[in-house]
């Protein structure tokens, strides 16, 4: 990849459009195939001691990197702007439209954050769906770019479990939200929904009696997620979770799918047992999942070299194991499908947020 770069300090937002405009104008003066990429702005706001590792992971998104990003470092008791402004793309022989990639890296003080809107807003492709990922928090920063975003990246798993929910319901009111908590469930979702989709095997969704999710200790949101999501897809309603040292945090769902076959002396509602356990692993997001129905019948998923391990119990008591491979994007692919979900939607995760709020709703810890 071969780069244009401008830099300037003391600047203003109006010189770095410009600034854009002439780099742009100068490299398709020189070859004619380069054209600026028009599909999505991103806005990040890092804190500057952190820019490095930002960048890295922005760098490692593979092909679904943003059209124009825009990464605002903040760097306390800073008064003026200082910013660099860079076109990148193929520099090489190739036949047809050589994409380029824009990106401005713009310093800022932590005063600066509640007008960011100025700032941000000239730089932006117009015409542009803009996401914005604030990873480490700067709350006046993200209040001031809302009226100019269409998606929030977040992260669920990041601080405490049930504010963060909490935060991405209502940032959902007037934004796209996108989660990554929620991204690291998706292996999980595929292969559990696979695993039951014969006509044969779908009717033990109506009989599962437990659940048991193993997760990284710092991703709880992830685990409640997809029990949120068993729940929204199941038709179950979620008890609050209660956590006791020893025993893990366990809760339980109710289910009126057992309630509709019962007789009608025994009206009384199905109940899932669901279990959350925080295990030792080297990567965010979840260990395994076991899911567990009638006769001694389970089906256990576990993240392994290469993919997941899937064991089933059978009812004579027989297992049966197999390798799924390619099953996990890793941290640097859940970066990049954050990014490429700007521009989809996906209908399922308001009601697994719903549900894992119901499941944190109550004490956590007894």
């Amino acid at each position: 990849m071969a780069q244009d770069v401008w830099s300037e300090q003391a600047t203003n937002p109006d010189a770095i459009e410009a600034a854009l405009r002439e780099l742009l104008r100068e490299r398709h003066a020189a070859n004619r195939a380069v054209a600026a990429a028009r599909v999505l702005n991103l806005v990040v706001i890092v804190d500057r001691e952190w820019k490095g590792e930002i960048s890295n992971r922005l760098e490692r998104v593979g092909r679904y990197h943003a059209s124009r990003t825009i990464l605002c470092s903040v760097d306390q008791g800073r008064r003026t702007l200082d910013a660099v402004a860079t076109i990148s793309y193929e520099d090489a022989d190739r036949e047809g439209i050589i994409p380029v990639r824009e990106r401005v890296d713009i310093d800022l003080g932590s005063d600066q954050l509640e007008r960011l809107d100025t700032i941000v807003d000239p730089v932006l492709v117009s015409g542009l769906p803009t996401m914005l990922w604030a990873p480490h928090g700067h709350e006046q920063g993200v209040q001031a770019l809302l009226a100019l975003t269409d998606v929030i990246l977040v992260d669920s798993d990041a601080g405490a479990q049930e504010r963060d929910l909490l935060r991405a319901a209502e940032l959902s009111r007037s934004v796209y939200v996108v989660d990554l908590a929620w991204l690291r469930t998706t292996p999980w979702r595929e292969r559990l929904a696979a695993s039951f989709d014969l006509p044969a095997r779908a009717q033990a969704l109506w009989q599962l009696e437990e659940v048991t999710i193993r997760h990284h200790h710092a991703s709880p949101a992830s685990a409640s997620l997809l029990a949120g999501w068993l729940a929204s897809r199941l038709g179950w309603q979620l008890e609050p979770i209660a956590c006791r040292p020893g025993d893990g945090c366990r809760a339980a769902a109710r289910t009126g799918k057992r309630a509709e076959r019962a007789a009608d002396e025994d009206r009384e509602t199905g109940r899932v047992e669901i279990a959350l356990a925080a295990v030792e692993q080297e990567v965010p997001g979840l260990a395994g999942v076991s899911v567990a129905w009638g006769e001694g019948r389970c089906l256990s998923l576990d993240r392994a070299p290469g993919g997941l391990r899937v064991r089933e119990r059978r009812a004579d008591g027989q297992e049966d194991q197999w390798q799924v491979l390619g099953a996990s994007r890793g941290e640097g692919g859940i970066l990049g499908e954050g990014v490429r979900q700007a521009l989809l939607r996906d209908s399922t995760y308001p009601g697994a947020l719903e549900q894992a709020l119901a499941l944190n709703a109550g004490p956590v810890g007894v």
